[in-house]
């Protein structure tokens, strides 16, 4: 500023002092959040005389879209009650400040609001040359965000950053009337862990951090809240992060007479991946085959096969580069199947196999002569039980036999065998015609005994034992009526009967 400027406008400020006169000073424009308040800052200057008539007793007035005491008053701090608009002016009137504030506005409030001063002695003026004009939103106005690295605002349409760097984020929102005041809060899609600092009287956030490669496509959002009386009502900003970063390689191996390796990098730009085996760059031949998918914008997936005779004498290493570095990885590779302990573990497994079955059939063997050895003992208790004598009998002497635990004779008495009961049948086969026929009832056991008896005074005894469980839990004697005549033989069978006291048998015989 040279010296004739610096005259000018001294001379002006004397003429404010020396010269005052009525004058407002008022916002031009003023947003209002409907259902919240709105506050006007205003001060006024009068004429030096009137300074004597504005005492603490002064009251203010607010006119809206005109200036007529009679239709455009809306508001008078000698009687709030009875005003259009409620609120109160906050700033001491006799002090020349005509701060005010309404609350609960609307969209009826909209319009051009005009000041007025009434003092004592006279002193009443309205400023009618400056209005301020009320704007009654539904919802507020959203936030602003702003992307800064090391400290440098980064151009909106790029917003990219590099791994590493110091990264700030400013939420700003243009501040409105409301009560309690609005707050600023910052959230993230998928969710990171968030380090903030605000500063509510000019109604900013900062968001600070340090970007990683999994800050890149990361969407972060500053919300602005107001709480109303009925409800809250929210506006908010987002920005979504594009990180640059070196590749991030990770693999994997598996194979057995093909060896099959795996290897996935991921950076920003996307990356190139190249296989090496001792060092040198791999391309496809008859012995190693590689195959590539793109998983994403910054991943690639590749695979490379390689025939077992590869991975004895080979070492193998994947490798990934973009503008911003390299990354690379050695593999560890499976061991070569050892074919030799494959045979010696399938060997042993069969000679085991073998050994299994033959102790199992030496156990069945035991197990079965030993059952047979039982069964042998019980068949010849059952014979010495039913046998008669070996010499032959003589032409008057008795014939005995054992049943059912009564000992018979040919004269037809019994006595009792200390024995358990076994049926019997007696059968008198391939004799003279004179030979006589007894079957008991052998059939339904399986323990019995066969006595044949021929002309030729013979006898011969045959047993056959069985399942004895059945057999011994019948009691009884069986009775048999032997006839001399053959044809009688069969019917004599049929007057076996059973009685439920005992089962008794009879034999009759006769000599020629």
């Amino acid at each position: 500023m040279n010296k004739a400027e610096k005259i000018i406008l001294f001379s002006f400020l004397l003429q404010g002092v020396y010269c005052r006169d009525f004058s407002v000073s008022l916002p031009e424009k003023i947003k209002a959040l409907s259902g919240s308040c709105v506050n006007i800052k205003c001060r006024f200057e009068i004429k030096e005389e009137d300074d004597k008539y504005l005492t603490e007793s002064a009251r203010g007035c607010w006119l809206k879209n005109g200036t007529s005491l009679e239709k455009n008053v809306v508001f008078n701090s000698s009687s709030p009650k009875n005003n259009d608009l409620k609120g109160e002016i906050t700033g001491k009137l006799h002090e020349k400040n005509c701060t005010t504030i309404f609350y609960d506005v609307s969209s009826n409030h909209n319009g051009d609001y005009f000041f007025r001063i009434e003092g004592s002695g006279g002193l009443k003026y309205t400023y009618t040359g400056n209005p301020s004009t009320i704007n009654v939103i539904e919802s507020p106005p959203k936030p602003t965000v702003k992307l800064y690295e090391d400290e440098e605002e980064v151009l909106e349409d790029k917003q990219e950053v590099l791994e590493g760097s110091s990264v700030s984020l400013r939420c700003s929102a243009e501040s409105l009337c409301s009560s309690p005041p609005p707050t600023l809060t910052w959230s993230s899609t998928p969710r990171i862990p968030l380090s903030e600092s605000s500063r509510q009287q000019e109604l900013i956030s900062d968001l600070n951090f340090t970007a990683t490669h999994r800050h890149h496509r990361v969407t972060l959002t500053c919300t602005i809240t107001y709480q109303l009386q009925d409800k809250n009502k929210t506006a908010q900003d987002n920005i979504t992060l594009h990180v640059q970063y070196a590749p991030k390689i990770s693999s994997s191996c598996n194979g057995s007479d093909v060896t099959v390796c795996f290897c996935e990098v991921d950076g920003n730009p996307s990356p190139e991946l190249e296989w090496h085996l001792s060092g040198r760059p791999v391309t496809n031949s008859s012995n190693t085959f590689i195959s590539e998918e793109r998983l994403n914008s910054t991943g690639l997936r590749s695979s490379i096969t390689l025939h077992q005779s590869l991975t004895h004498t080979f070492t193998l290493e994947c490798v990934g580069n973009n503008t911003h570095g390299n990354a690379s990885q050695l593999l560890q590779m499976p061991p070569p199947v050892d074919r030799v302990n494959l045979s010696s573990v399938m060997s042993g497994a069969a000679v085991a196999a073998v050994l299994v079955i033959m102790f199992c059939a030496v156990t069945f063997i035991c197990v079965r002569k030993k059952s047979m050895k039982l069964l042998q003992t019980r068949r010849e208790g059952a014979t010495r039980s039913i046998s008669t004598s070996d010499a032959v009998p003589h032409e008057n002497e008795a014939e005995s036999v054992y049943a059912n635990g009564v000992k018979m004779s040919s004269a037809g008495t019994a006595t009792e065998n200390p024995e358990s009961p076994i049926y019997s049948s007696i059968d008198f086969k391939n004799c003279t015609p004179e030979s006589r026929e007894f079957k008991g009832v052998s059939s339904l056991h399986a323990d019995y005994a066969v006595v044949q008896r021929c002309s030729g005074d013979v006898a011969r005894v045959e047993s056959s034992a069985g399942e004895s469980s059945r057999a011994k839990e019948a009691q009884g004697i069986v009775k048999a009526d032997v006839v001399t005549k053959q044809t009688e033989s069969k019917d004599s069978e049929k007057e076996l009967f059973v009685d439920s006291s005992q089962l008794y048998a009879t034999v009759k015989h006769r000599n020629p």
